[in-house]
């Protein structure tokens, strides 16, 4: 097989690390969903570990899932979102680009949809079956618009660079700068922010928790901003 789809369904709710719950694999005249909760998804590390190459959309957040549970993510990869927004599209969902290109409607699933909870309704496997099942065709003519433009190579540039590290995002060291309230401190306020986030980002990675659970943001503001010499007048900072 040269190509295959590939998507996932997780959760991450109430844990740091997202916990996935489904994996749909697609390739010509096949489709699959695997059931993680039930079959080890180790063996889908030689698939990923292939010259074949993995067709997906908005990939980031699923490649963060296949490296946590493979310890790999796809030697080769096209992102159907990233080759979008380099023939005019712009960050368009999957719903988007397969009505566009191909005239199919991909069904609209429950945002809220509980992918952990068996059994799964047939609703919900024909809407994650819906995410694999065009991709492949969604990519051919997303790469034919990339050639008539001559957008191949910065395209492809592009997909490597989120292969291969684009999705690592929940650098501890640069934390802070997701909290917006921090990015107006300055000086050893924000010094101090910088510090905390860094560690309450690997403190939640190690217990497996939201970062909320380990410090709330208004929290970890307050204790940059006022830096208490002891316990007792941390205790007093709001949040």
């Amino acid at each position: 097989v040269q190509r295959y789809a590939l998507d996932t369904e997780f959760h991450r709710e109430g844990t740091y690390h997202p916990r996935v719950a489904l994996v749909q694999v697609a390739w010509p005249g096949r489709l699959a969903l695997i059931d993680t909760l039930s079959v080890d998804l180790a063996p889908l590390q030689v698939v990923l570990d292939s010259d074949s190459c993995a067709v997906m959309h908005a990939a980031r957040q699923d490649l963060e899932i296949l490296y946590r549970v493979c310890g790999q993510v796809p030697n080769v990869l096209f992102d159907t979102q990233v080759a979008s927004n380099f023939v005019g599209f712009s960050n368009p969902s999957l719903g988007t680009l397969s009505e566009r290109l191909t005239g199919r409607k991909v069904p609209k699933g429950d945002r809220l949809t509980d992918w952990m909870r068996r059994p799964l309704q047939a609703s919900q496997l024909s809407y994650a079956a819906a995410d694999v099942r065009w991709l492949l065709d969604i990519a051919d003519r997303l790469s034919a618009e990339l050639d008539k433009r001559s957008r191949g190579p910065w395209a492809a540039e592009a997909m490597e660079a989120e292969r291969t590290d684009a999705w690592t995002t929940r650098d501890p060291a640069v934390a802070w700068t997701r909290i917006k309230e921090a990015r107006h401190l300055k000086g050893q306020a924000l010094a101090t922010a910088q510090a905390l986030a860094d560690w309450r980002e690997r403190a939640a990675s190690a217990q497996d928790v939201p970062t909320r659970n380990v410090l709330g943001d208004l929290g970890l503001v307050g204790l940059a901003q006022t830096r208490p010499a002891d316990v007792a007048k941390a205790r007093k900072v709001r949040g």
